[in-house]
C-alpha cells in the first residue's frame, strides 16, 4: 500500500512519508482528548502553532503561509557543524515523517556530521495543556562525536488578536523567567481595551535530558536567541556558538520571549542516542507548571503518556471500520472518522487552513458534526443535541455561533446582524437520525428556550428603545424568549422544529420560493437578501415538513398521545380550517408572517399555551410539505441541450441563475442534490439528474464532481462573493467535499447506488492521488483546479461521509431504534472472498456485520437471504428480502459484543 506522498505500515493507519518534506505547507493536527487542552499543528520541518484557544495562544499563530517559517527548531552542534532540523535548504530527502493517531515524528539524517535527530510530538490523552517532544540524537558514524542540543521554542503567550493588534504594546506585559526547568513567561494582565483582567495563565517550555539532567541554560528572548541580524532559522546562539546566561530582570521582563533551552555538551560513543524531553504548554502558575512537567520528565513517563495516547485515539476510530476489496480505502476510512472528533475539538479554527480562525463552533458545523457523532460518541450526544436547540429563536432563525458552555450562544462572530435560510434544516435531520438510532422518542417532548437578541423578523427588524411598561421591559431583558410578565417561554423540541419549518413556508419570495435571505449552505451566495430566493433548500424544507409529519406519529403512537401542546401564537402557522390560505398566493403567505405571526411573538409572546391535534398537525405539514414538491416540480425544472435539471437559485434581481445565460451554461450542484435528498424528484428525474451533473459538473481531467459550472464573469454581486473567488476555488466551482457527499448520500438514499458509488469515489481517488492533492490520509473541504485538498481536517463533509458509508454504503442504521441492514455495496466493494464487514456502536454494544457475497454479485442482483446473530438465525425476518431488520432488544441483551452474518444471494 504505497502513495507518492505516503506509505501505510502494518496495522494500516500509522503511515510515513520520504516525500513530507517536499511540501513545507503540510500539516497534521495534534490535540488532547477535549476543547479544554492544547490545540496543535505540526508540519515536516516543526512549524505550526500551539494553543488552548483565541485567548491563549502558546506560540504565534500561523495560518498556511507562515507554515514556511520554524516554529518548533532543534540545532545539534556538532564539534564545529550545525545540524538544523527545520533547515529548509538541506537535502528534503534526508527527512523522513511518520505519523499516527495522533502523535507525529521527524526524523532527519545529518550525513555531514556522522548524526541522526528524530523529534516525537503529541498532546498527552489527560488533562494536562502541554505539547510533549522527545527529541533523539543518534551518533551514525565510527567514531565519538562532541554534541550539543539546543531546542528552541518562540512563546507568544497572549491572545490572537494581539498578532495584529498591540503586538509590541502587549509584549510590555511579560514577565519572563530564567528557571530550572527552562522559561517561563508569566504576564502582568489580559490586554483588552474594554476591559483590562488579570492574568491566569503562564506559559512555559521545559527540558531535561533522557539521565534527568536540568537544562544547561537558556535563552529567554528573542534578542539573546536571534541577535540583531539572526533569525529562527539561523540564530546568533547557535551560529555565534553563544552560551546561555541569566539575563536581568531589565532585560527579560517587557521582551518577546522565547523556550531556547540548552542542554549539556555530551561526548555520544558510535551507535549511541542521546534522548532530551521537553514541554511546552499552560498552567495557572510555577508551582503547577512544574507539577505538569513532572508528570513526563523521564523516559519511562514519555513513553507511557505516548502508549496512552495511541491507545486513546485507537479506540475513537475503531468506533467505525471497514473491510472492503480495498485495503487504501479501509485505512483512509480510519483518518476519516477521526475527523468529526477533530471539529468537535478545533471547530472550525485553529489549524493553519481556517475559516472562522476566531474558535466557537458555527450553527450548522454543531449539527452537522454531530451527525457522525451519534454514530461514532453516541454516549455523549443526548444532552447536546437538547441544548443545542436552545439557539432557535422564536422567528425560526437561530444564533449562529455556539459557545464552549451548554447554553452559550452568539448572535454572530462578527456582530453583524444577518440569517442563513438553512439553518432550519439541520437540527431534524440530526436529531431525526437519533431518534432512529436510539428509539428516543421522549426528547421530542424535552423543554427548552428560545435565544433572543437585538434581531427580528429574521433580520427584517431590529428590537429598538422605544418599548413601554414593565412586562415590555423585562421582555427584553438577557438572551431569552420571555412571556409579557418577564417569565422565561420553553417550548418542547417538537414546538421548536415545528417553528423552524413552518416560518420557512410561509417566508418566500416572488417566486413562491423560500427566500435565501443572507446565504444558504453556500455562504458564498451572501448577496441577494432583498430578492435571492434558494430552490436548493426550499426542496428540503419540503422533505423535512413531510419527515416532522412522520416523526409526529411515530411519537404520537410510541406514547399515546393524541394532542400536543404549542404556543398559542404557533397556530397561526397552522391553517385555520375554515380561512385557510392560499399557498398560490405570494402576498398572503408573506402577510401570515409580517402581518401576523411575528407582531405576536416579538418581542414577547404570551406564554399561553394551546393543544392541538396530532392528526390535524400531520395533515397540516403533509399538506405544506407536498405543496412545495409538486410547485418546485412544475416552475423549476429547466432543459439545455437535451438534458434537464432543477434550477437551484433567483439571485437578487429576482432572475433564475441556473441555465443557459448568454451562452454559457449555468449549473450548481446544490441544485440538484437536495430535491433527490428530499424525495422530491422522482425517479426518471434522477436519472436526469445523474446525466446532467455527469456533462457538465463532472471533471473528465481529474475525476472529481464540481460545486459549479463557470459562469464566466468576474464577479456575481446580485448573488454573492463566491463568484469573485478564481473559478476552481472554495465555492466556486472547486470538488466541494461537503456537497459532493452529500450527492452521493441523496443518490444512495433514493437506491441509486452505482452512482452513489461513483459520486463518493471520485473524492477518494483525487485525495489518493497525493502527487496533486498533497495532504495526508483523510477528507480536505474541497479540492482545487489543481487537484490540491484544502482546509484539510477540519470539514463537515467528514460527518456526511461517516454517515454515508456506514448507513447508506453498508446499509447499517437505525429505524425507530431498531437495526435495519441493507447492503447498497457495489461488486468492487466487496473482498476476494466475496465479504464486506463494518463495525460499530449500536444499542450500546460493539456490533460487527459481515455481508458474504459469495456468488460476487452486483448492487440490484442481490439481495439479503439470510441472517443470524451470534449464529442464532434472525426470527420472522420474511426473507429473502432487500433488507433485514433486528429488533434492538437483542442486541442490547447480549453479553458481549455482537456478530451478524448477512448471506445474500441471487434476487428472484
Amino acid at each position: 500500500m504505497s502513495h507518492p506522498l505516503y506509505t501505510y505500515l502494518d496495522d494500516a493507519i500509522t503511515f510515513t512519508s520520504v516525500s513530507a518534506a517536499r511540501c513545507r505547507t503540510l500539516y497534521f493536527p495534534l490535540c488532547g482528548p477535549t476543547e479544554n487542552q492544547l490545540k496543535c499543528a505540526v508540519s515536516p520541518y516543526l512549524a505550526g502553532d500551539i494553543k488552548l484557544d483565541k485567548s491563549a495562544y502558546v506560540t504565534p499563530p500561523v495560518s498556511r503561509e507562515d507554515l514556511r517559517r520554524p516554529l518548533r527548531n532543534v540545532f545539534v552542534c556538532v564539534d564545529r557543524t550545525v545540524c538544523a532540523l527545520a533547515d529548509p535548504y538541506g537535502d528534503a530527502s534526508l527527512l523522513t515523517v511518520t505519523a499516527g493517531q495522533l502523535w507525529h515524528q521527524v526524523t532527519r539524517t545529518f550525513p555531514e556530521a556522522g548524526i541522526t535527530v528524530s523529534v516525537v510530538n503529541f498532546c498527552p490523552a489527560g488533562d494536562d495543556c502541554v505539547e510533549l517532544m522527545r527529541v533523539d540524537v543518534r551518533n551514525d558514524s565510527a567514531t565519538a562525536k562532541t554534541v550539543t542540543p539546543t531546542v528552541a521554542v518562540p512563546l507568544f503567550a497572549r491572545a490572537l488578536e494581539n498578532k495584529h493588534d498591540h503586538e509590541h504594546v502587549t509584549s510590555l506585559l511579560n514577565r519572563i523567567e530564567q528557571v530550572g526547568e527552562g522559561v517561563l513567561v508569566n504576564p502582568t494582565m489580559k490586554f483588552d481595551e474594554t476591559g483590562h483582567l488579570p492574568n491566569e495563565r503562564v506559559y512555559f517550555v521545559y527540558g531535561v535530558d533522557g539521565e534527568g539532567a536540568p537544562v544547561d541554560g537558556s535563552f529567554p528572548t528573542v534578542a539573546a536567541f536571534c541577535g540583531e541580524q539572526g533569525d529562527f532559522h539561523r540564530p546568533a546562539a547557535i551560529y555565534e556558538a553563544r552560551e546561555p546566561v541569566a539575563l536581568p530582570a531589565g532585560e527579560r521582563h517587557g521582551q518577546e520571549a522565547v523556550g531556547g533551552l540548552r542542554f549539556a555538551q555530551i561526548s555520544l560513543p558510535p551507535g549511541q542516542t542521546g534522548s532530551y524531553l521537553v514541554a511546552v504548554g499552560i498552567a495557572t502558575d510555577y508551582d503547577n507548571s512544574v507539577e505538569i512537567f513532572n508528570r513526563y520528565k523521564t523516559p519511562q513517563l514519555f513513553d507511557q503518556a505516548l502508549a496512552d495516547n495511541k491507545t486513546y485515539w485507537a479506540a475513537k476510530t475503531a468506533s467505525i471500520t471497514v473491510h472492503s476489496g480495498d485495503s487504501d480505502y479501509d485505512a483512509w476510512m480510519r483518518w476519516v472518522v477521526l475527523q468529526p472528533v477533530l471539529r468537535r475539538i478545533f471547530g472550525c479554527s485553529f489549524l493553519p487552513d481556517h475559516d472562522y480562525g476566531k474558535g466557537g463552533k458555527g450553527w450548522r458545523d454543531i449539527w452537522q458534526d454531530l451527525l457522525s457523532l451519534i454514530l461514532i460518541e453516541p454516549e455523549q450526544v443526548r444532552d447536546n443535541l437538547i441544548n443545542n436547540f436552545g439557539g432557535v429563536r422564536i422567528d425560526g432563525s437561530n444564533a449562529t455561533i455556539i459557545g464552549a458552555r451548554p447554553g452559550e450562544f452568539i448572535a454572530d462572530r462578527n456582530k453583524i446582524s444577518r440569517v442563513w435560510m438553512d439553518h432550519g434544516v439541520w437540527p431534524l435531520l440530526t436529531l431525526s437520525l437519533y431518534i432512529d438510532q436510539t428509539g428516543d422518542y421522549d426528547i421530542l417532548l424535552e423543554q427548552q428556550p428560545y435565544f433572543r437578541d437585538h434581531q427580528r423578523a429574521r433580520n427584517m427588524r431590529r428590537n429598538g428603545a422605544d418599548h413601554s411598561g414593565s412586562g415590555e421591559e423585562a421582555a427584553f431583558e438577557g438572551n431569552r424568549l420571555r412571556d409579557h410578565e418577564g417569565t422565561e417561554y420553553r417550548g418542547s423540541l417538537i414546538e421548536h422544529l415545528l417553528v423552524q419549518a413552518l416560518v420557512q413556508f410561509y417566508n418566500v419570495g416572488e417566486h413562491n420560493i423560500i427566500r435565501l435571505e443572507n446565504a444558504d449552505w453556500n455562504d458564498g451566495l451572501d448577496m441577494a437578501f432583498e430578492r435571492g430566493e434558494s430552490v436548493a433548500f426550499a426542496s428540503q424544507y419540503g422533505g423535512n415538513l413531510l419527515r416532522l409529519a412522520t416523526l409526529l406519529e411515530e411519537l404520537a403512537e410510541r406514547k399515546g398521545l393524541e394532542n400536543i401542546s404549542v404556543a398559542r401564537e404557533l397556530l397561526l402557522l397552522l391553517d385555520n380550517v375554515s380561512d385557510p390560505v392560499d399557498y398560490n398566493d405570494i402576498e398572503a403567505k408573506q402577510s401570515v408572517l409580517l402581518k401576523h405571526y411575528f407582531p405576536a411573538v416579538e418581542p414577547c409572546v404570551s406564554g399561553k399555551k394551546e393543544n392541538v391535534a396530532v392528526k390535524d398537525v400531520v395533515k397540516n405539514l403533509r399538506h405544506k410539505g407536498q405543496w412545495i414538491f409538486d410547485h418546485i416540480r412544475q416552475q423549476e425544472k429547466i432543459s439545455v441541450d437535451g438534458h434537464t435539471w432543477f434550477n437551484g437559485y433567483y439571485d437578487n434581481q429576482g432572475q433564475r441563475v441556473e441555465g443557459k445565460v448568454g451562452g454559457v451554461t449555468r449549473m450548481t450542484l446544490t441544485g440538484q442534490v437536495f430535491p433527490v435528498m428530499s424525495g422530491l424528484a422522482k425517479e426518471n428525474d434522477i436519472v436526469k439528474v445523474i446525466a446532467a451533473v455527469d456533462k457538465h459538473l463532472r471533471d473528465t481531467a481529474l475525476g472529481g464532481y464540481r460545486l459549479n459550472t463557470d459562469f464566466q464573469r468576474p464577479h456575481y454581486l446580485d448573488l454573492g462573493r463566491a463568484f469573485g473567488f478564481a473559478y476552481g476555488t472554495k465555492e466556486n466551482g472547486a470538488f466541494f467535499s461537503h456537497m459532493i457527499v452529500m450527492y452521493a448520500y441523496a443518490l444512495y438514499r433514493q437506491g441509486f447506488a452505482r452512482a452513489g458509488h461513483t459520486v463518493l469515489d471520485s473524492i477518494f481517488r483525487m485525495c489518493q492521488d497525493t502527487d496533486k492533492s498533497l495532504i495526508y490520509p483523510g477528507v480536505p473541504e474541497y479540492l482545487d483546479s489543481l487537484g490540491r485538498g484544502m482546509y484539510h481536517y477540519l470539514t463537515g463533509s467528514a460527518s456526511w461521509l461517516v454517515l454515508t458509508v456506514l448507513t447508506q454504503v453498508y446499509g447499517v442504521a437505525g429505524e425507530g431504534g431498531r437495526l435495519r441492514l441493507r447492503p447498497q455495496l457495489v461488486k468492487a466493494q466487496f473482498d476476494g472472498d466475496g465479504c464486506a464487514t463494518v463495525r460499530c456502536m449500536f444499542a450500546g454494544k460493539r456490533i460487527c456485520v459481515t455481508y458474504s457475497n459469495l456468488r460476487h454479485l452486483e448492487f440490484g442482483d442481490y439481495q439479503v437471504t439470510g441472517a443470524t446473530v451470534n449464529g442464532k438465525k434472525v426470527a420472522g425476518a420474511g426473507l429473502p428480502a432487500p433488507d433485514v431488520c433486528i429488533e434492538r432488544s437483542v442486541i442490547a441483551k447480549a453479553m458481549a459484543d455482537v456478530q451478524i452474518n448477512v448471506s445474500l444471494g441471487p434476487r428472484g
